[in-house]
């Protein structure tokens, strides 16, 4: 039958229900191949006070033993602009979706341990549509295993253990999961020890490692034995924050993208600005349509992935723009990856300028941020250097780390995150393999290096308010809440929750929401964003809409939602294997209150609809 929901009572297919199992996943019930949904009367009301949108969704979500599903992901997807829109059902199962999209719309359930089912909704103008529906189980073992996110699949590898060991989770995370996921769809079917140190020797390479054959067999040997494709034990359970309830997740999808790195909200158009390292473009959406436009540095509308080729050869024939921040010209700062530059793109008229040099040495500029002086700094990620330049003189001067060991498989310790004291100016950097974090003073150029208090330092980001540096731990899923001074830090260290004991998270970058001054992180091996409450010291949990989910950096629009990139290398680890813009809306209160008391209180004919 046609399962597409509209406002129009459609024939009744009569199926016999099936039993679910609870939210913790003990109690298991019967396996069954049809999801069914449960219909209300679908009703179609028109209300003057709608007239600005195109319609609303809303419904029940419960089990088959008709208890609400609470967190379950109500999520409408419209082919036309690439937009889709999630929210998620509150403690009763009911969920509202109201939502400027309109015409025939991709609707899609799910929620942890159970299939999701998907099938079409014809969404009229101001129209409101109402729906229940039944979810079904998963019984299956390899089911449940497969559908578990890359933490669990990667973690359950059979590391290496004590502190010096070569091979032991800290530093496994750490080298193998800096740049990708390991453990999804994409990366942990069975191989042989040998087609897996074919890949790991090229992996070496890429961080300039001299591992020798022998530490190379022995990661293989644990790869190849542990994605052996036998269905994991493991059985994470997910937190419902009350929050969650209010969380709406649009996402835009950008059709062009390669390597869409950073993204950040434009203060003053409002737009959404990416820089893509593989295609080297600027992509820049408008959030009010969904719609994308490329302006490519020259040279830039192509590029093989260094990832397909044996080798990575010098020079690169793209410019590899990797982060992006505002000078105060209102123009944007970009590191080159590829060039040894700093680009510098204008919003105004959307073109690319010439770029300025960072110097022969600055292989692989990072990171980047201005000061309020405007000069742009940035960390050397293939060299022991942070960079500076001064936009208006063009001067270039690279700064010299201390001598530090490196750790794990990187030939160096890769200086990666970079932001600016807004007390007293100074510059803060993080070394990823270094387990370092330091101070530059910008006019002495002095430098200060101290043991990092989290292992993997990653990105770091300031508060702005009050001053205080917030840094990720990617090794071991923590985040560090720092107090620093001019001859060092005071710190406090906050484990991301484990949602298996055991499974630590891996936080890649973090941004501070300038209103509320909540920490968002950007957590790429669990398919979930993280929000720490400072006030508070507990993390809300949010699912990402899709599986794969790697994003890079927290940029938040004027009226609070928090969004970011999400792009795994490669693309095809990403559900649906397009690469796109998220942004997160905490609304202040549940949309259902508004609509409950316009929905008729009429007799309901129960029928069911298999989706086919």
């Amino acid at each position: 039958m046609n399962d597409t929901l509209t406002g129009v009572t459609p024939k009744p297919v009569w199926k016999t229900g099936i039993q679910n199992m609870n939210r913790t996943t003990e109690k298991k019930g019967t396996f069954v191949k049809k999801l069914i949904v449960k219909v209300s009367v679908a009703t179609v009301l028109v209300f003057a006070w709608h007239a600005a949108i195109a319609g609303t969704l809303r419904g029940i979500v419960k089990d088959n033993s008709g208890q609400a599903l609470e967190g379950a992901m109500i999520r409408l997807s419209d082919p036309n602009s690439g937009m889709s829109e999630s929210i998620f059902s509150n403690i009763r199962g009911e969920f509202v979706l109201t939502t400027a999209l309109q015409g025939e719309l991709t609707l899609r359930l799910r929620t942890p341990y159970h299939r999701d089912f998907s099938t079409t909704v014809d969404l009229g103008e101001e129209a409101v549509v109402s729906q229940e529906f039944s979810m079904e189980v998963m019984t299956d073992e390899s089911e449940i295993s497969n559908s578990l996110p890359a933490a669990y699949h990667f973690g359950s590898l059979d590391f290496e253990t004590g502190e010096d060991a070569v091979f032991n989770r800290y530093q496994f995370q750490r080298d193998c999961l800096s740049c990708h996921q390991l453990g999804n769809s994409l990366s942990r079917f069975p191989r042989t020890p040998e087609q897996w140190e074919i890949t790991i020797e090229r992996m070496h390479r890429y961080v300039g490692s001299d591992f020798d054959e022998d530490l190379r067999k022995r990661r293989s040997h644990i790869l190849s034995e542990g994605f052996n494709g036998e269905p994991l034990k493991v059985r994470p359970q997910f937190p419902l924050d009350d929050s969650l309830s209010r969380a709406k997740i649009v996402e835009y999808r950008m059709e062009k993208g390669i390597i869409p790195h950073d993204a950040v909200v434009n203060p003053n158009d409002g737009l959404i600005y990416t820089v893509d390292q593989g295609a080297s473009h600027m992509a820049i959406t408008d959030p009010a349509t969904g719609k994308t436009e490329y302006v490519s540095q020259e040279g830039g509308t192509f590029w093989l992935p260094f990832w397909k080729t044996k080798t990575m050869n010098w020079p690169f024939e793209r410019y590899g723009p990797h982060s992006l921040a505002m000078g105060l010209d209102g123009k944007y700062y970009t590191t080159l990856a590829f060039a040894n530059s700093v680009g510098v793109f204008n919003p105004k008229t959307r073109e690319w300028e010439p770029s300025i040099v960072a110097g022969l040495l600055a292989f692989y500029p990072h990171t980047v941020r201005v000061d309020k002086k405007g000069i742009v700094w940035f960390t050397i990620a293939a060299r022991e250097m942070v960079g500076r330049v001064d936009p208006v003189s063009k001067e270039s001067t690279l700064i010299d780390l201390p001598d530090a060991e490196s750790g794990g498989l990187s030939g160096g310790t890769m200086p990666y995150g970079i932001d600016i004291n807004p007390a007293d100016g100074s510059i803060w950097y993080s070394r990823l393999f270094g387990d370092k974090i330091g101070r530059i003073d910008p006019d002495t150029l002095k430098v200060q290096e101290f043991d990092s208090p989290v292992r993997g330092p990653r990105r770091m980001r300031f508060n702005k308010q009050d001053g205080t540096l917030w840094l990720t731990g990617y090794s071991e899923g923590k985040l560090a809440r720092i107090t620093t001074s001019a001859s060092g830090f005071e710190s406090k260290v906050y484990a991301l929750p484990e949602f298996a004991e055991g499974y630590p998270p891996a936080p890649y970058a973090l941004g501070v929401h300038p209103k509320s001054g909540d920490i968002w992180l950007n957590e790429n091996m669990t398919d979930r964003f993280f929000r720490f409450i400072p006030e508070e010291e507990r993390f809300v949990v949010y699912p990402a809409p899709l599986t794969g989910t790697y994003t890079r950096d927290f940029s938040f629009t004027e009226d609070g939602k928090a969004c970011t990139s999400n792009n795994p290398l490669p693309m095809a680890a990403l559900e649906g294997g397009v690469s796109e813009i998220v942004c997160i809306e905490l609304m202040e209160e549940e949309p259902l209150s508004e609509l409950r008391a316009y929905i008729p209180k009429t007799a309901e004919d129960e029928m069911d609809i298999t989706d086919t």
